[in-house]
């Protein structure tokens, strides 16, 4: 059994990450602070399965907040899960003082807090979006993550900085995990796929940016909470792994499947390309296969499948 710090926990990869390492037998407590990014009602309620085992603990506070930090990364702490940022691309491109604050400012203050406990793992949660607009497919852990092209993605990429850096300095346990484009039940409602379904499950109209050739490489939620596990286990020097489904989709094909899923009939809303918006993602997982047994399991199909069934169920609703 390991005491386990999740932060961001009430959030939608951390609730599932919890939910498994409580399965798993292990003591978790969440720090996270229900920031304003999307409704913190919905935070709670991804947490509500998560609270009813007793070796669960909620503690709210920030990451930028180094006696918070403290209070739940103490001695007896054996991994830190660190998976709470200011989240999406666009956004970023109209607050890029608030993301630096919370992705970089925040990740300093763990590490820190961290470093001076040697025994502790480190899982730092990454993105795909450090890539840019990576003009090699696939993307593989040793391309070069010097051209981003959002602030959110600079952020992730200096977080994985940092995480390199306390690892020379400290000789800290590191591993970052590269996540492509995760969804599943309680997916952010910001994100493509959630806002996708619910416009066409309410007859609006889906806003197409570009010629629909966008791909994503999208990962299903068991899938990406497996790897993380499996990294939690496996977590010693310095790692970094692309986790994703390595099979992109482009944004024609995902209305396409969303149509199927849904039984609906999708209307379009033609939009000029956003900035921010890389052109396409799509892992190499060959590394995360041989480290960490990496094999993702879901494909896009079920996994939508199972996205449209939560969404029709209450399980959703705010």
């Amino acid at each position: 059994m390991r005491r386990v710090v999740v932060t961001g926990g009430a959030g939608f990869i951390g609730s599932h990450v919890c939910e498994a390492l409580l399965r798993a037998g292990h003591d978790v407590t969440v720090l996270d602070n229900f920031d304003d990014f999307y409704s913190a009602k919905v935070k709670r309620k991804n947490l509500r399965e998560a609270a009813k085992n007793s070796r669960f603990k909620l503690v709210e506070g920030d990451i930028r907040d180094i006696k918070a930090v403290q209070s739940v990364v103490s001695s007896d702490v054996d991994v830190v899960v660190h998976l709470a940022a200011r989240a999406g691309v666009r956004p970023s491109i109209e607050l890029p003082l608030l993301y630096q604050d919370v992705n970089v400012g925040g990740t300093t203050v763990l590490l820190e807090v961290c470093r001076r406990l040697p025994a502790v793992r480190f899982i730092f949660g990454s993105s795909s979006s450090v890539y840019g607009n990576n003009a090699k497919l696939p993307f593989s852990e040793t391309d070069r993550i010097d051209a981003p092209i959002s602030p959110y993605a600079a952020t992730k990429a200096a977080g994985e900085l940092l995480c390199r850096t306390f690892h020379h300095l400290y000789g800290m346990n590191v591993t970052c995990l590269r996540f492509f484009t995760v969804y599943g039940p309680r997916q952010r409602p910001d994100l493509a796929i959630h806002r996708f379904v619910r416009l066409v499950e309410t007859g609006q109209p889906i806003p197409v940016f570009g010629d629909g050739s966008m791909a994503r490489d999208y990962t299903y939620i068991d899938d990406i909470v497996t790897g993380v596990l499996s990294a939690i286990q496996q977590c010693a020097g310095f790692h970094i792994y692309n986790l994703g489904g390595s099979s992109p989709v482009t944004l024609r094909d995902l209305v396409g499947h969303i149509e199927r899923a849904t039984g609906r009939k999708a209307v379009l809303d033609p939009r000029p390309p956003q900035a921010g918006d890389v052109q396409c993602t799509y892992a190499d997982i060959s590394l995360a296969a041989k480290d960490l047994g990496f094999r993702p399991s879901v494909d896009f199909s079920t996994g939508l499948a199972h996205f449209v069934e939560w969404f029709r169920s209450s399980e959703h609703v705010a």
